[in-house]
């Protein structure tokens, strides 16, 4: 008999994650610890359990710009080489003990600087993080991989710059690039300068596109920037007629999206706290999932939404009715998506995701 889905038992299976914000998945604790140690006075409140529910509370908005507001204090606390160092370390752990087996990471190394730290140093700072949680992780059973994602801000000017950062460390750990930040009057085009150097050098990135902004944000992406991914990508469906009957027509740009395989980043609880979907019952990955589209799970922003990738899987399982065999489809398509060269996301797949599932099918 399978094993039975629960939340417990979603969390021994090997997961996959390639959305993830480095200053959105803090500890509430460890916020408070790293702004009682550099003198950080903005916080709403000292007590954890308080400030975990003001994150949720304040991301809970409706509103991209609103939620991402929520940032001005983690960023805040991860200005030095030692809170970057533990933010990190601790990322890396919670995600292996989340059962996570592979992680791309991102953050913005433009928004780390405010102390003296050059971008170089806030990188480095990062892996050198990820490395130390990872041997932690090691040490306690739960092996996982984390690779660094740099981001450039899509409202500032750096993007070229991160973009170089990007390739420099691309053999030290940081597996690709990506813009985030307030879609809305930023199309991904403003950059284009980065993403023609990122494919001269044959490096891989990412968009943050169709999460607030619809199809033309989607559209400039792919067609004028070539992302390898797309970064939530909820927005598609709005070039999908569904039929009384069921059926489904696809428009042109939806079509090219499922043909082509670009993988969709979605974070179904930080859709549905910034508007993007009204619940998990009628967030688009049911559909785009149904249609067969390159739809991976994701968290986005660990503290913010309040979730692991297991609460994903779960309030997935509870809404669609999803089983071991859906949730391994997701895993295999992550794994298939990661900016990881192909014998070692294979290997994975053979050696870690499908024997894991294979156990709980058993």
């Amino acid at each position: 008999m399978p094993t039975p889905i629960t939340l417990e038992t979603i969390r021994s299976a090997p997961k996959v994650l390639l959305h993830d914000h480095l200053d959105g998945g803090l500890r509430a604790a460890t916020v408070i610890d790293l702004a009682h140690e550099y003198g950080y006075e903005d916080l709403p409140t000292t007590d954890v359990a308080e400030l975990a529910e003001w994150f949720i509370g304040s991301a809970d908005s409706g509103s991209l710009v609103r939620y991402l507001e929520t940032f001005a204090h983690t960023v805040g606390v991860m200005q030095t080489r030692e809170a970057l160092v533990r933010v990190a370390s601790e990322c890396a752990q919670d995600l292996a003990a989340d059962g996570v087996v592979y992680a791309e990471v991102r953050f913005a190394p433009e928004l780390h600087v405010t102390q003296g730290l050059k971008l170089e140093e806030v990188v480095q700072a990062v892996l050198d993080g990820f490395a130390a949680g990872s041997r932690v992780a090691e040490l306690a059973g739960t092996p996982i991989v984390v690779r660094a994602l740099l981001t450039a801000m899509r409202h500032a000017a750096r993007s070229r710059e991160i973009a170089e950062l990007a390739v420099t460390f691309r053999d030290d750990g940081v597996a690709g690039f990506d813009i985030a930040g307030a879609e809305a009057g930023f199309p991904p085009t403003r950059h284009l300068d980065a993403f023609e150097y990122l494919r001269r050098e044959n490096a891989h990135f990412t968009i943050h596109a169709g999460e607030a902004f619809g199809l033309p944000s989607i559209w400039e992406a792919l067609q004028w920037c070539g992302a390898d991914r797309l970064g939530h990508g909820v927005r598609i469906v709005d070039d999908i007629t569904l039929a009384a009957d069921g059926s489904a027509r696809l428009g042109r740009l939806a079509q090219y999206v499922r043909d082509k395989r670009i993988p969709l980043e979605m974070a179904p609880t930080s859709n549905i706290q910034t508007g993007a979907a009204e619940s998990y019952l009628s967030h688009p990955i049911g559909v785009l999932a149904d249609l067969r589209f390159r739809v991976t799970v994701n968290t986005d922003n660990r503290l913010m939404s309040g979730c692991t990738m297991s609460s994903e899987m779960a309030a997935l399982v509870e809404a669609f009715g999803y089983g071991w065999e859906d949730l391994r489809w997701f895993t295999v398509n992550a794994m298939k998506s990661a900016f990881l060269p192909f014998d070692e996301r294979l290997a994975l797949i053979d050696g870690v995701i499908k024997p894991g599932y294979e156990a709980l099918l058993a």
